[in-house]
């Protein structure tokens, strides 16, 4: 079991950048697949970026390449999200997820794929 808590989400202006981050409880956070997707409002949940376990292995939606990072402290429990470039479509609710995975260095894109979700971030960007 872990848990799992987002911060860093805020109001910034088109053109700004944040950091969301992701800290989960447990001793097993090593063992595990992390992810950020993201929701609108009258939208359903999207993918936006993960990384395998052992931060090998990433995966972008088309939208965000090139503006945003995901990577991965094992030694403090904690992925982030970095947004460089961030636009008004970019605002959303952002949630981390994570589920074990030992047998594959993969890093899942369909919410299904997960098991352990946080609270969620709000990500607001202004015109």
């Amino acid at each position: 079991q872990v848990q799992l808590v987002e911060s860093g989400g805020g109001l910034v202006q088109a053109g700004g950048s944040l950091r969301l981050s992701c800290a989960a409880s447990g001793r097993t956070f090593s063992k595990y697949a992390m992810g950020w997707f993201r929701q609108a409002p009258g939208k359903e949940r999207e993918f936006v970026a993960a990384v395998s376990f052992s931060g090998g292995i990433t995966q972008y939606t088309d939208s965000v390449k090139g503006r945003c990072t995901i990577s991965r402290d094992n030694a403090k429990n904690t992925v982030y999200l970095q947004m460089n470039s961030l636009k008004s479509e970019d605002t959303a609710v952002y949630y981390c997820a994570g589920r074990v995975i030992i047998d594959s260095d993969y890093a899942p894109r369909r919410p299904s794929e997960y098991h352990y979700w946080g609270q969620g971030t709000q990500v607001t960007v202004s015109s």
